[in-house]
């Protein structure tokens, strides 16, 4: 039999009660998208490269989407990379062509609770037309092969007016130093500085330098991080291992960590 309530009070049952209680609950758990990245106006150089980075946070979590004058992007020029598992998105841009690529882009984050949107402006210029000032890549980050655990230092040495702040992307997303527990630092010199590196250090790097005037890339630059391996020293004097890349074995030289074709 059941207990009778108690004076003045009403009795919930327990069983809809829990239901509202994790409906309200999972509902103050979501939320609509926020963008805590967002591209920026870019002025590129023909044939060259622009890449436009943007993230959301909100839950459920939001999906990047890209869009050139009201249309998805599409090109064979056009390639969209995620992070964040889909809510953060780059859409990068190679080789930059005057004219056709000049737009404006929009970046629309959306989950089911509604959608953001926000846009960044591409100018291209070609080379006769660069402003003074318009930054130039003095010195580039060079093929690079370290052991694991060692330190690898990507260069990179940029010059413009006003002086030009220059960025990395790793396999084309960009690369946050704040991410990585302090084992990446960016020197102020603007060298690419990885500390115990890991396999997962291993990919392809682009400095980038961005002023005022516009933005210009580095040529890529591979680097490679390998296991142990015994040293030897060849008939020149040179100390190396073997390393193998693409198939075709080659060596690396043990004082410098350039790579030597044989």
């Amino acid at each position: 039999m059941a207990p009778e309530p108690a004076p003045g009070r009403t009795m919930v049952p327990l069983v809809p009660a829990l239901v509202m209680l994790g409906l309200v609950a999972g509902a103050h758990g979501d939320s609509k998208p926020v963008f805590i990245k967002v591209p920026e106006d870019q002025t590129g150089l023909s044939g060259g490269v622009a890449s436009f980075v943007c993230q959301a946070t909100g839950e459920p979590k939001p999906r990047i989407t890209w869009m050139k004058k009201g249309k998805k992007v599409s090109s064979q020029r056009f390639e969209v990379i995620e992070f964040d598992d889909g809510a953060g998105s780059v859409l990068r841009i190679q080789p930059l062509r005057v004219q056709r690529d000049e737009a404006i882009y929009e970046c629309t984050a959306t989950n089911s609770l509604g959608g953001i949107n926000t846009s960044a402006k591409l100018s291209v210029l070609e080379e006769e037309q660069l402003p003074p000032g318009f930054p130039s890549i003095d010195m580039g980050p060079q093929l690079k092969v370290v052991e694991k655990a060692r330190t690898a230092t990507m260069l990179c040495a940029a010059g413009g007016n006003p002086d030009p702040e220059i960025s990395w992307f790793k396999d084309f997303l960009p690369v946050d130093p704040a991410t990585s527990n302090g084992r990446i630092k960016q020197l102020r010199s603007g060298a690419l500085q990885i500390e115990s590196s890991e396999e997962s250090d291993q990919g392809k790097y682009e400095c980038v330098a961005t002023n005022s005037a516009g933005t210009r890339y580095s040529a890529p630059a591979n680097l490679y991080v390998r296991g142990l391996a015994a040293w030897a020293r060849s008939p020149m004097g040179i100390w190396s291992h073997p390393i193998r890349l693409l198939g075709v074995c080659a060596c690396v030289c043990a004082h410098t960590g350039t790579l030597i074709c044989v």
